[in-house]
């Protein structure tokens, strides 16, 4: 038996109280599902959590019983959807349980289907849009602080960040529920993303990747004109950072003079991920694209003479409404002739209240998933054979992460998570995590590079 003195007992009950008192104390556990621009609405939450001198985390695997679990949704198209509903219900289910305190759920789902959610799934605490932060904040006992703008809590390695410079969509693509769950486009003052990107790379990121629903209609509505390349110029100068990505470029109305910028400035990416979605003629005027056939592949030339070097990457559609086969095989033709350095293809999804949903969803889906898997078998000879082409060649690449016996990098031709990554033996050699370094091509396969470290 052990005694204790009365005062060391007074002194073990505050050790305890205290102790209860403290693990008591709410955390705020953030999930983020869908894309990249969600992923950047995590990290504003987060650094407004943070500044607010609460505990937040994102994605913890060790899941506590004070927890207040913030679900940041998708509601873009059906799988997401379901994947948005089952996290929901699976963190439901953990607070029915009595393993986690609360669940409040936002994002573009819950901006997109609220009252239904409500009704179907009542044990959530609460419901948020895409525009409910300050609410959101005030919900859990914490303050919108506007000295804090442009301040976030990463949730990528430091070294990279997404760099939203707008939000919502003007455009009327038929197929598209965005406007509906994010609202019409609206610019982030330039001086504003400028004060932003200082502040990331004073806390060392060095390649920012640039997000919106259309990067190319930047500055309109706040400055009368498309001023991205402005923007990219204002970028280029912040010191410390290294690369300058764009990603989601509409092609209607595409400014060139951000290829000038593009070509005058070393730190901005010969990469341009540019959504085209079809090319048959038939379909992007039922999609609403405002566009031709004619003058999209003139674009792509266009883009290619400007910028010889440019990696181009483009997403596709296939299976929507009215989709013959010769629609389809006019697409598969145009894919072999283009040869698009990266490409992404999906099925379409049939989405109440956007234009597309008033017609008949009369592609089977079987044949939807059978063309998507054609077009990713004719890129995936694409994506050989230009990666043949690299070996022997040395390329400047960063360096993401260590998986197993490589260090995993990417060449400035490459985003995170959908593109080529360079993989160096870690047995050999030494690579710092978020360093640049210098790689030569040993071999390739159809999406991966190997290299090694040249001095």
């Amino acid at each position: 038996m052990i005694l204790y003195s009365k005062n060391l007992q007074g002194n073990m009950k505050t050790k305890s109280v205290r102790s209860a008192e403290i693990k008591q104390k709410p955390r705020v556990n953030v999930i983020t599902l869908g894309c990249s621009k969600n992923i950047h609405d995590s990290e504003v939450l987060m650094g407004q959590l943070k500044g607010n001198q609460m505990e937040v985390v994102h994605e913890a695997s060790n899941i506590q019983n004070n927890d207040i679990v913030v679900i940041n949704t998708c509601g873009f198209i059906d799988n997401a959807k379901q994947e948005s509903i089952d996290t929901i219900l699976q963190y439901s289910e953990l607070k029915e349980q009595g393993k986690i305190n609360k669940v409040i759920v936002t994002g573009c789902l819950s901006e997109r289907y609220k009252p239904e959610l409500q009704a179907e799934i009542s044990s959530v605490d609460a419901y948020f849009g895409t525009n409910d932060l300050p609410e959101l904040l005030s919900s859990i006992g914490a303050d919108y602080r506007h000295e804090l703008l442009g301040e976030r809590m990463l949730s990528t390695p430091l070294h990279f960040s997404y760099f939203k410079i707008a939000e919502g969509c003007n455009r009327p693509c038929s197929f598209c529920a965005i406007p509906l769950m994010r609202g019409k486009h609206v610019s982030k003052p330039m001086e504003d993303l400028v004060k932003e990107a200082k502040f990331l790379a004073s806390n060392g990121t060095k390649e920012l990747i640039l997000i919106a629903q259309d990067l190319t209609y930047y500055g309109l509505d706040i400055y009368g004109k498309r001023n991205l390349s402005d923007l990219l110029r204002n970028l280029s100068d912040v010191d410390g950072i290294e690369w300058i990505r764009l990603q989601y470029a509409y092609p209607s109305g595409f400014p060139m003079d951000i290829l000038d910028a593009m070509a005058e400035r070393s730190n901005i990416c010969n990469y341009l991920d540019m959504p085209l979605q079809h090319i048959s003629d038939n379909m992007l005027k039922s999609m609403r694209r405002g566009t031709t056939k004619q003058k999209q592949i003139d674009l792509v030339n266009q883009i290619r003479d400007k910028v010889p070097d440019i990696a181009l990457r483009t997403t596709l559609i296939c299976g929507y409404p009215g989709e013959t086969e010769q629609d389809f095989q006019e697409m598969l033709e145009w894919v072999e002739e283009s040869r698009f350095d990266r490409l992404g293809c999906f099925t379409y999804s049939h989405e109440e209240k956007t234009h597309a949903y008033s017609l008949t969803d009369d592609v089977p889906e079987e044949v939807k998933e059978s063309r998507v898997e054609q077009i990713m078998e004719v890129q995936q000879g694409i994506s050989y054979d230009i990666n043949q082409e690299k070996i022997g060649k040395t390329y400047k690449v960063l360096v993401d992460k260590v998986d197993g016996d490589y260090f995993i990098g990417r060449t400035e031709y490459d985003s995170p998570e959908v593109d080529n990554e360079v993989l160096i033996s870690a047995k050999d050699t030494y690579a710092r995590i978020g360093d640049f370094v210098q790689v030569k091509i040993d071999r390739a396969e159809d999406f991966d590079l190997y290299g090694t470290i040249v001095k």
